[in-house]
């Protein structure tokens, strides 16, 4: 069967063990992908390594904790990581292109076409997209914050089947193992319900990480709720990712939903950044759920921040539970005005349903 996926590879499992270095782990990292490529199946790679490299070639043993800092090593580092890409791919016979990108270039629609048709051109020539978070120019209103969430944007947009998390952990566990005796391996993942119970479990990132299990959690969420597969291994072992591709049982898998959302549902629920926020009254609030209505100004009850026309914003219950993402009609003051009145504040295809049991179109 004829897959597409995303490979996610974190800045632990590039940093090599066992005696491995970058250079050797990227060697072995080509080779498997363009193997993919041989048995005609598309492959998009999301790396970290940068700020991991520039960190190394400026002989600085931590990681920057201020943002120019990590923004100057990432400057210093990307070069030698698409090198480093681009010659291990160049050897067995493949080409690669680099995609830097911020969480703005997403959540502008044109630009998330732009990017779409971008990355569908470049696997229609037969060429592996090597994407980073745009390091060196993001701010911190427009960083992804980490790679995790980065591969499951770009799994929703180019449609892949599957997305693979390779990482420094052998698997999702019912506990932190380092401080649980009890913690037991999760090999399976089957809802969205199962994934919040287990979401307690996860802790923040290690040294040379920024994303921990929590940001592997989140990107299983926006995968899945899209219809796509995600699988959690350890990558520090070279024997892992082929038998993953193979179709071996390593690590967790999560399931797809059964009933995903549709592209442009899932850009409105996972890629925008909202600008505010619109507190609704009970009587809109079962509109919405059970109806698959549109927002009008006579349910809302609140408006919070500043956002103008067709901006992105979250719309919470009375009790402040965030029942659903969409397009605003009105800007915060002419909603600020009308509120209680008549008017379409948010129409339900400009809409999506993010309350607790998911995202729903």
């Amino acid at each position: 069967m004829t897959m597409r996926r995303v490979i996610k590879v974190g800045t632990s499992v590039l940093r090599g063990a066992g005696g491995r270095n970058t250079e050797q782990v990227i060697a072995e990292l080509a080779a498997s992908l363009c193997g993919l490529w041989e048995r005609q199946q598309p492959v998009v790679l999301v790396t970290s390594g940068a700020v991991g490299l520039g960190c190394t070639a400026l002989g600085r043993s931590q990681r920057p904790s201020e943002l120019e800092g990590l923004q100057a090593a990432a400057a210093v580092g990307q070069g030698r990581l698409m090198t480093l890409y681009d010659q291990a791919f160049a050897r067995q016979g493949r080409c690669v292109a680099q995609v830097l990108l911020t969480r703005g270039d997403l959540a502008s629609r044109r630009r998330y076409q732009n990017a779409c048709r971008t990355l569908e051109q470049l696997l229609a020539w037969g060429v592996t997209p090597i994407i980073n978070e745009n390091d060196t120019l993001a701010t911190d209103e427009l960083r992804f914050g980490d790679n995790d969430t980065l591969s499951a944007l770009v799994a929703e947009a180019v449609q892949a089947d599957e997305l693979v998390l390779l990482t420094d952990i052998d698997s999702l566990y019912s506990g932190d193992p380092r401080s649980d005796s009890t913690a037991r391996p999760i090999a399976e993942v089957n809802s969205l319900a199962e994934l919040e119970a287990l979401s307690g479990a996860a802790k923040g990132g290690g040294r040379w990480g920024t994303g921990g299990m929590t940001t592997k959690l989140s990107a299983a969420r926006i995968a899945t709720a899209s219809g796509i597969q995600v699988r959690l291994a350890d990558g520090r072992d070279p024997a892992v990712l082929n038998a993953l591709l193979a179709g071996e049982a390593r690590g967790t898998v999560f399931r797809a939903s059964a009933t995903p959302l549709s592209h442009r549902k899932g850009w409105l629920a996972h890629a925008l950044v909202p600008k505010g926020s619109i507190t609704i009254d009970a009587g809109a609030e079962q509109a919405l759920l059970e109806q698959g209505a549109s927002l009008l100004a006579v349910g809302v009850r609140a408006v919070d921040g500043a956002f103008s026309r067709r901006e992105p914003v979250r719309l919470l219950s009375l009790d402040g539970r965030e029942l659903a993402r969409g397009l605003c009609s009105m800007d915060s003051d002419e909603l600020e005005q009308r509120k209680g009145q008549r008017g379409l504040v948010v129409h339900r295809d400009q809409l999506v349903l993010t309350h607790s049991e998911g995202p729903q179109a």
